[in-house]
């Protein structure tokens, strides 16, 4: 592999906020990686993300853009922990909250179950449950997105 290539791909980067470039070639994988300083924590408004890739062979770049709009709307509780979702407390019960529901800071909004403890996840803030991303019984990954909640 060129570590020119690599160098200057190291320089070019230098003193902007892009933080991680990745690519592959036939003759291996590279990733560069910079600390741009600490993150600044936006959990009710991130911003859309802009991924650029590009073809090394033929050199055809696309841009995907993905905007969040919901999650821009709505503040986002996420999952703590990696496990199984519940809506409700046992089968057969009705569930902690319905889309719709108004909910308070500390109100349970559903059970992720991990090595067989059943972990409750509150609301962090008071508000409207606007939408359930996720499905009962599901598992569920740590960060993913649970519930959108609409603040009051």
């Amino acid at each position: 592999m060129d570590k020119d290539l690599i160098f200057e791909i190291i320089e070019k980067i230098k003193g902007t906020k892009i933080e991680e470039v990745e690519f592959e070639t036939e003759e291996g994988k590279i990733k560069i990686k910079q600390y741009v300083g600490p993150k600044e924590v936006v959990s009710h408004t991130p911003s859309p993300v802009i991924e650029v890739k590009e073809e090394i062979k033929g050199v055809q770049p696309q841009v995907e853009i993905e905007a969040k709009t919901e999650a821009q709307k709505y503040h986002v509780i996420k999952s703590p922990l990696v496990g199984t979702f519940y809506r409700a407390p046992s089968p057969g019960a009705p569930p902690f909250v319905e889309e719709g529901d108004m909910v308070s800071k500390g109100q349970v909004l559903c059970i992720i179950e991990a090595l067989k403890v059943m972990n409750e996840i509150e609301s962090d803030i008071n508000g409207r449950v606007v939408k359930i991303l996720v499905e009962n019984g599901q598992p569920v990954e740590y960060g993913q997105e649970l519930f959108y909640i609409e603040p009051a």
